[in-house]
Formats: C-alpha cells, structure tokens, sequence
C-alpha cells in the first residue's frame, strides 16, 4: 500500500524574489523605465516612461500600467502594505500630473516613480522600520494635501454663494464659525 500523499502548499507572497522578481531584474527594468538615455550635453536622463508619456491621452496611461509590474512584484515579495500604498500613491502623481501637457512630461521625466518604487522595495526588504514610518509619513501628508485640495474649493463657493446672495436679496447666510 502507498502512504498518504500530502497535499503540497503554495504561499501566495514569498520574501525571495525568483527569476523575474528578482532584484537586479527589477533594478534594470525600473532602469529602463525612468533614466536610460542621457540627453546628449546635459545631465538629463529619461526612459521609455518619459517617451511613452508624450504620446497624448494614452501615454500616461501606458507608463502607468508598465509601473504597476513593480508594485505588483513587491507585493509578490512581501513588501508591507503602507509601502505598497506609497508605491501607488507615487505611480498616481506621475500619472494625474503627467497628464497635463508639457508640464507633466517634465514632472514625469524628474518624478521618477519606478526607480523611487524600487528604492521603497529594495528598502523595506533591507530595513523596513526605517520605510515604514517614511510611507506612513509620506501617506498622511499626501492625505492632508488632498484634503485642504478638497476644502478650498468649498470654502471659496461657500463665500461667493454669500456674497451673491448678499448682493442679489440682501440676504446674509451664516456659515459655520470653522469656515
């Protein structure tokens, strides 16, 4: 008779990189994405990102997604998630931004979100106290920028809206004393 066989079991994220995970393959690649080609007689480097982003509409997009393989390679290597997030949040200003024409191609040529991501992931691998407490910084001002983004907005409709009705009807409308 055979023994048993036991059923082999498969963790869905390891600590060590294999083959394409690897660190030197991730190194190259973010290498590729962001500085590989030095404009002759300065010292500006920029990559297929920064190329790909000059195509309109669907530059940005395609830089975008070729950024996610780091992310998505952290997150195979177990990279906590605060730093996870901050990757994300890095690849989202790059793309948002470098959507605007122009300014944005020369946002994403300096941002550089691949070889910040693989900075983040080879540093959260080697000291992850150090990068954790980074991102959640990093994430909470990120938060706090959003945030006031959002409010200005409201309080500057909310003191037009006041005023138009104060000029129109002679009505005053009392905000909230926080406003």
């Amino acid at each position: 008779m055979q023994p048993p066989s036991q059923p082999e079991i498969l963790t869905p994220r390891t600590r060590k990189g294999r083959g394409v995970f690897d660190d030197e393959n991730l190194d190259i690649l973010s290498h590729i994405l962001d500085d590989f080609i030095r404009i002759p007689g300065t010292s500006i480097r920029l990559g297929l990102d920064g190329i790909v982003g000059l195509i309109p509409g669907i530059g940005d997009i395609l830089g975008g997604i070729a950024s996610c393989f780091i992310i998505f390679a952290a997150w195979m290597r177990g990279v906590p998630y605060v730093i996870l997030a901050r990757m994300m949040a890095n690849v989202v200003i790059e793309v948002v931004i470098g959507t605007i024409p122009l300014v944005g191609d020369a946002f994403d040529i300096a941002w550089r979100a691949n070889r910040r991501n693989y900075a983040l992931l080879t540093g959260s691998l080697y000291e992850p106290r150090k990068h954790t407490i980074q991102s959640w910084l990093f994430l909470i001002a990120l938060v706090a920028v959003l945030g006031l983004l959002i409010l200005i907005p409201m309080v500057l409709l909310a003191w037009l809206a006041n005023g138009l009705m104060h000029a129109l009807f002679g009505v005053e409308v009392h905000f909230p004393t926080w406003l």
